[in-house]
């Protein structure tokens, strides 16, 4: 079974790597993709330690709710680990 997790309702200002419309919501870790420097600290020329980085699927349902055409079909997005909340 994949492993849950919500993505963190921050909203830092600057540049952030989490898209708002996922912000609040619940998927499954599809696969860890390693560890990178941080890009919202080297948006800013800051020397960024690596954090571990998921592919994170999400079905339409959680995403739009009763808006979704699809609610079966999937988004995965890229998102490191300081966004995710596990469950």
């Amino acid at each position: 079974m994949a492993e849950r997790v919500r993505v963190k309702t921050m909203s830092p200002p600057g540049h952030v790597r989490a898209p708002h419309y996922l912000r609040g919501k619940t998927g499954e870790i599809e696969r860890p993709l390693g560890a990178y420097k941080n890009p919202e600290q080297l948006a800013y020329g800051l020397d960024a330690a690596p954090k571990e980085l998921f592919r994170v699927r999400f079905t339409m349902a959680e995403i739009w709710g009763d808006r979704a055409e699809r609610a079966e079909d999937t988004l995965d997005a890229e998102i490191y680990a300081h966004w995710l909340e596990r469950l």
